[in-house]
């Protein structure tokens, strides 16, 4: 987002701009999704949080499906942001430490998370959208960082088995967070980065 400039009320705060305010709300939207689903996410929680009215929040938000649609756009980017590997190690080390930002996410936001995955599946064609995009992003990586390419190969069988793996991770972690008795986290975590190889030779 562009640098704007802010002015200052005589009382001494600062009068953010309307795209400013805007982030901000969005913002708000994101922590509070963390603990609630989106069903429960509506303008009136957020106008009761923020302490405006809600004929103002539809000055920012055209209605409750664009303020939601923003927030989880947010939420899904603040996921792939914070799951990137990072940059030096072995592969697996790194593949296994965005394995473990992705678990971490979903135990911090879970409620969220589970009915973002939910409403995709259920037809809502918008969270279909962003959902797919997200698991583009998140597997299409695989591929374009140069180190992994020493243990996935960029072929179309290799592909389809990131894309299976990526699906069988979500449901896994998703199942494990909600009882996770009988599975360390640290198991969890090794048995993810492991099959994902592993499952790729299958094919190979």
């Amino acid at each position: 987002m562009r640098r704007v400039t802010t002015t200052t009320s005589n009382k001494g705060r600062t009068r953010l701009t309307p795209d400013q305010r805007r982030t901000q709300l969005i913002e708000l939207g994101v922590s509070l999704l963390a603990t609630r689903s989106l069903d429960e996410l509506t303008i009136d929680v957020l106008a009761e949080e923020a302490g405006i009215s809600r004929g103002l929040l539809y000055h920012y938000f055209g209605n409750k499906q664009d303020f939601r649609e923003a927030v989880v756009r947010r939420a899904v980017g603040d996921l792939v942001e914070q799951t990137a590997p990072p940059e030096g190690g072995e592969p697996l080390e790194r593949l296994l430490a965005s394995v473990a930002a992705y678990v971490d996410y979903v135990v911090a936001n879970y409620q969220g998370y589970v009915s973002i995955v939910r409403g995709a599946a259920g037809g809502n064609e918008t969270l279909r959208q962003v959902y797919e995009e997200t698991r583009a992003a998140l597997t299409d990586r695989i591929f374009t960082e140069d180190a992994q390419g020493e243990i996935i190969p960029d072929t179309p069988a290799a592909r389809l088995m990131v894309r299976g793996w990526s699906a069988m991770g979500e449901e896994m972690v998703l199942t494990w967070v909600a009882d996770p008795r009988g599975v360390t986290r640290d198991q969890l975590l090794e048995a993810l980065a492991a099959s994902l190889p592993a499952l790729v030779d299958l094919l190979h």
